[in-house]
């Protein structure tokens, strides 16, 4: 579960992207981020542990440099004892914002989840400090994680597979590479296991930025799909067999591009500003 926000503070926000974000272009979603962790004063933790290259960490360390951070670490973590580290708990603790990279999300749920550095980012991000992350650093960010699913349109009975995330937030179940690479359907299937959350499908170089009060903001190349499951008048998934096609009736689909917002408490979308050209 989030962890609980004080009375005088502030969550900081929680910034999914799609993948494969622009990185030496014009960068603008790493860059905003930078700004949210406090632009020439930031302190970026970085988790490349998603990741089995290991130069991972290191890219993302100058990428955050040349965008104007202060200072960017990645820790390493590749196993669990890693996370007893005390060092790298104490830099964990002296960052501004923190981000995980792409790879396979199951690789930080098994190296980090239920580890005290999984508790430190839920209770820093409930603090005020912003936390991030492409792919697999996307996927981990809410409580309930697809954790892998098959590809395409339709949704089927074992379509998705879910596992426990980091839980900052318990609104949404996140997808990424989502048009690229056909994911409707597993979203979908996620969501009819669970139809309290809301669905982001998140296009490569495409992030959802959700703000303290639990507005999303779309930016990036790409668009959002939002999938609102909480008007479903029916779904056969608990009588669906293995691989059949089950069926949802009454799920609300919005696409929002760069500027389009989403309140997850009042399930209200708004288009980005002039997009309705006379």
């Amino acid at each position: 579960m989030p962890s609980k926000v004080e009375a005088d503070k502030e969550r900081g926000w929680i910034v999914p992207v799609g993948g494969a974000e622009d990185k030496e272009g014009r960068a603008e979603i790493l860059r905003r981020f930078v700004q949210l962790a406090g632009g020439s004063g930031a302190r970026i933790a970085i988790i490349p542990t998603a990741s089995q290259l290991e130069s991972t960490g290191r890219r993302y360390e100058g990428i955050f440099g040349d965008l104007g951070a202060r200072s960017a670490q990645a820790l390493a973590y590749r196993e669990r004892e890693d996370a007893d580290r005390t060092d790298w708990l104490a830099q964990l603790e002296d960052a501004t914002g923190i981000f995980l990279t792409g790879g396979n999300q199951l690789r930080i749920s098994t190296v980090l989840g239920g580890t005290v550095v999984a508790k430190t980012i839920r209770r820093m991000n409930a603090r005020g400090v912003p936390v991030g992350g492409t792919s697999a650093g996307a996927a981990i960010l809410s409580e309930h994680m697809i954790a892998y699913g098959s590809e395409g349109s339709t949704p089927r009975a074992g379509m998705a597979t879910l596992a426990p995330g980091f839980g900052l937030t318990n609104r949404v179940v996140i997808d990424q590479h989502f048009r690229q690479r056909d994911r409707l359907g597993r979203l979908l299937t996620a969501l009819a296991y669970n139809p309290f959350a809301v669905g982001l499908g998140l296009d490569e170089d495409t992030a959802a930025f959700i703000d303290p009060d639990d507005t999303v903001h779309v930016l990036g190349a790409g668009a959002i799909t939002v999938v609102d499951p909480s008007s479903l008048e029916h779904s056969s998934i608990a009588a669906a067999e293995l691989g059949e096609p089950v069926c949802m009736t009454g799920v609300r689909v919005h696409v929002l591009p760069a500027g389009g917002t989403f309140n997850l408490h009042t399930k209200k979308a708004g288009p980005p500003a002039g997009s309705e050209r006379s």
